[in-house]
């Protein structure tokens, strides 16, 4: 009995190296990795549903790089480009929002409405009245209101109070010459030609008329 011992083993060990033979085995598959934006690919092992890349592989596709410390490896990757800053897709700092173009555009235009309608009241010798005025002062009030409300930058902010200063104005001219109809004094076409106020008046004008075709803030102090 003693001798059938050492048969009996071996039979046990041979038929666990067969069944180990026909287990199935795990096979490595091989896939390829791509990193979006960058050129070229890195090769993956998968085994057992991970995934393994070569690390130095991998730096170079990402144009990163590695530093061994003991132990532990860093991978380091570029930061982004300058260009590529949520902020360069931004206006340059001394050009105008595209809303606020368009209001300070219409508050310019009511603006040299009122002054020409005044102006043309006073050479033609027609009556100007506080309704008169009101109407076209009322539009300017309007739209200067929405320019102040489209304003988005500092450049918008800035040309918003060159365009204020030209309301105001406008509105102390206005009141000059309605003051002076009232009193009945007669003015000329020399008279509004030479008015201080009134120069001041155009040359702002044209100063916003010139920011307004390069749609950027060019203060020439013709507005303050």
């Amino acid at each position: 009995m003693k001798a059938k011992l050492p048969t009996v083993a071996f039979l046990l060990v041979t038929i666990l190296f067969m069944a180990a033979l026909v287990l199935p085995q795990a096979v490595p598959q091989n896939r390829s990795l791509i990193v979006s934006g960058q050129p070229g690919q890195a090769p993956v092992i998968q085994i057992d549903g991970k995934s393994y890349v070569n690390i130095e592989t991998l730096a170079q596709l990402t144009n990163g790089s590695l530093s061994f410390r003991g132990s532990q490896i860093t991978l380091t990757l570029p930061g982004p480009a300058p260009n590529s800053s949520p902020a360069a897709s931004q206006p340059a700092s001394s050009e105008f929002s595209k809303d606020f173009m368009k209001a300070g555009i219409e508050v310019g235009s009511t603006i040299r409405e009122w002054r020409t309608a005044i102006s043309s009241a006073i050479n033609n010798g027609y009556p100007i009245t506080a309704d008169f005025v009101a109407g076209y002062r009322n539009a300017a009030t309007t739209n200067l209101r929405l320019a102040s409300v489209a304003a988005s930058t500092d450049s918008d902010r800035n040309a918003f109070q060159l365009l204020s200063n030209e309301f105001d104005n406008m509105q102390k001219f206005s009141n000059k010459l309605l003051a002076a109809r009232q009193n009945m004094d007669n003015l000329t076409a020399d008279d509004l030609q030479n008015d201080p106020l009134n120069q001041q008046i155009l040359s702002c004008a044209r100063s916003l008329a010139s920011m307004a075709a390069s749609g950027q803030f060019q203060d020439d102090g013709s507005c303050h």
